[in-house]
């Protein structure tokens, strides 16, 4: 795509404009870092378009204070862009034990995506940023066929950002975007463990 010019454009009677701002289900996945860094970075651009933005994350725990949250709701509350709204699901259960249950965290997973659904239909957002969505699809905590199908058929023009590891094929058959990060070396490969500012 040189200077940004599609290498190929279909006969599907959309005119350039309309098919420039078709809304987008983007998808960042594989065991590199930076899916959610990458995923905040369309937030920001978002955020100074005057779009309000939701951000929904599903492992990370409500008690981390994460960089780009703060970022974020700074930004938000500014007045200079976007609405920023920041929604934690439950208190970080992913691969690192936590207190809870597994049923609890389900339910706290299947609450997550039900309230992202009332927020579609009512189209609350222009861009929704679902941080590490794909683990509880993976668990079988959220059905992927009604994720697949609620995207599919969303309002308006909402832009949806999923981030995580091991994105189920049906959810990558339906994105329009999928960037895979793949880890070519990384601090903790020689013990170094996760730093502030680059972490989080």
């Amino acid at each position: 795509m040189p200077q940004g010019k599609p290498a190929y454009v279909p006969d599907d009677g959309l005119t350039t404009r309309q098919r420039r701002n078709r809304p987008l289900l983007v998808v960042h996945t594989g065991a590199g870092k930076g899916k959610s860094t990458a995923a905040f970075g369309l937030a920001t651009r978002g955020w100074a378009q005057g779009w309000d933005i939701g951000v929904f994350q599903f492992v990370k725990s409500a008690k981390w204070r994460i960089g780009e949250e703060k970022a974020l709701r700074v930004l938000g509350e500014s007045g200079e862009g976007g609405r920023v709204t920041w929604n934690k699901m439950g208190e970080g259960w992913s691969w690192i034990q936590r207190p809870g249950t597994e049923s609890d965290h389900a339910a706290d997973a299947a609450e997550g995506w039900n309230q992202i659904k009332r927020d579609l239909a009512a189209e609350t957002y222009r861009l929704y940023v679902l941080d590490e969505f794909t683990y509880p699809m993976k668990w079988g905590w959220i059905d992927v066929a009604d994720v697949v199908r609620t995207l599919r058929d969303r309002p308006g023009a909402q832009h949806v950002i999923i981030t995580g590891r091991d994105a189920h094929p049906d959810l990558l058959d339906a994105a329009d975007l999928v960037t895979e990060m793949t880890k070519v070396r990384h601090p903790m490969d020689t013990g170094q463990k996760g730093q502030r500012g680059i972490e989080w």
